[in-house]
């Protein structure tokens, strides 16, 4: 592979990871907020979709070609971050496949130092395709971390592949345990 496949390589395997820690849930679990600011796995699909079509299409003059009003400037705060009930999961990542699609044709069409303009960034707006890689494979990476967690809350599973293999291999009574362990260093710390 040369740098730009490792590059792309590196952002589907966020995709991926992303879009897994919805799978077995129901549609209650994968809208429901789970942090004080909302977070929910359903809308971090949304907003990544929304994010890549942006940094891979009109940046580089190649726009996503559906519309997706929850990026809009007029939208309302937030419209990105969640799912309405007239959005369907299964709509929803069909969208992020599709999105998915475009960015990757975009990466394949353009070389790494192919320029482009991001306008909500104002002055500093001239980028590099190399710039747009790293910088939506760091957002996606950073979503699918908050994925993992919001996973974790809702039914214990953890990690970036579907068997765990990045986590200790233990079993429940053992995460018990640890967990006990560092909630009395940290009492202790107090």
């Amino acid at each position: 592979m040369d740098a730009k496949d490792h590059l792309r390589h590196y952002l589907d395997e966020a995709r991926k990871v992303l879009l897994w820690k919805l799978d077995g849930l129901s549609e209650y679990d994968v809208r429901r907020p789970l942090t004080p600011t909302g977070t929910n796995l359903l809308g971090l699909v949304k907003h990544s979709a929304g994010v890549d079509a942006g940094y891979f299409g009109e940046v580089f003059g190649r726009p996503f070609p559906e519309p997706m009003p929850w990026m809009s400037e007029t939208a309302e705060t937030n419209a990105d971050m969640w799912a309405t009930t007239d959005e369907s999961r299964a709509d929803l990542i069909a969208l992020y496949h599709r999105v998915w699609e475009h960015s990757n044709a975009t990466i394949a069409a353009l070389a790494l130092d192919a320029i482009g303009q991001v306008p909500w960034w104002g002055a500093d707006s001239e980028v590099t395709l190399h710039q747009i890689l790293i910088h939506v494979t760091a957002e996606t990476n950073r979503h699918a971390g908050h994925a993992d967690i919001v996973r974790e809350l809702i039914d214990g599973v953890a990690g970036t592949r579907a068997n765990g293999v990045n986590l200790p291999a233990a079993d429940r009574e053992w995460w018990s345990a640890y967990h006990a362990r560092l909630e009395e260093a940290a009492q202790a710390a107090r």
